[in-house]
């Protein structure tokens, strides 16, 4: 009977490893970030994979050859690689060194890839629209207010296209409206990600944000979908507004 339970715990564990390396979530990624690193979609292992349709907005704000959202899935990317670790400080100036940042720093840094210069569009947008930004509580900063969730939502509400906020796996039009580049904002705790490319099985995208320890690309969208408040898309110049 010993034996039997032996080989059974064997198997198991051989599957679940499988499974981890199949989607590269590594065990030290689960023990240090449980927030990141969400238990694994166990339900959605051996179910046919769902085709979702892949959207282009065709606007290059940086005419490098690549799509806005496109471009602003691989700054996010980029950022996720370089990891800079989660540190909350105010630095003058307004930009972090590479090697820090928040969640907010991840959304500038990904726009700016894409030819975007989010921290002047937000100034400009809290300069000219004061009492729309009660986070500023008419005392604009530009060393730190577009590094303000609160801020960012009412940006992209007013400047960007607001989508579904309703998240439905498998369902492929539900899905379709989750696009690579897109941006969405939570609350409880306030937060902030980009939409990844990646999907799972059941379709549903990663995120691409900083929650702590860095910078990550990772499968807890369905961990954080009760706190999403906005779901934006962006690829317009303000100034052409």
């Amino acid at each position: 009977m010993k034996k039997k339970l032996l080989v059974i715990s064997l198997l198991l564990i051989s599957a679940f490893m499988t499974f981890c390396y199949k989607n590269s979530i590594s065990y030290n990624d689960i023990k240090n970030n449980i927030a990141q690193y969400q238990k694994p979609k166990i339900k959605y292992l051996f179910k046919k994979p769902v085709k979702v349709e892949k959207v282009s907005v065709n606007n290059d704000k940086d005419n490098d050859g690549k799509l806005d959202l496109e471009d602003i899935v691989e700054g996010a990317r980029l950022d996720a690689k370089n990891k800079p670790i989660y540190k909350s400080v105010y630095y003058q100036g307004g930009y972090p060194p590479s090697t820090e940042g928040v969640c907010t720093d991840v959304v500038w840094r990904a726009l700016e890839n894409a030819g975007y210069n989010l921290k002047d569009m937000v100034d400009e947008d809290i300069k000219n629209n004061m009492t729309l930004y009660p986070r500023v509580e008419g005392k604009p900063d530009p060393n730190i207010d577009f590094r303000r969730v609160p801020n960012l939502h009412i940006f992209f509400t007013r400047h960007a296209e607001s989508l579904t906020i309703e998240l439905t796996p498998g369902d492929v039009e539900n899905l379709k409206q989750w696009q690579g580049g897109d941006i969405i904002t939570f609350d409880n705790p306030q937060h902030i990600a980009i939409v990844s490319d990646k999907r799972r099985k059941d379709g549903v995208p990663f995120i691409i944000h900083n929650s702590s320890p860095y910078t990550a690309e990772a499968d807890v969208l369905d961990y954080w979908y009760p706190k999403i408040t906005g779901h934006f898309r962006y690829t317009k110049n303000i100034n052409n507004d």
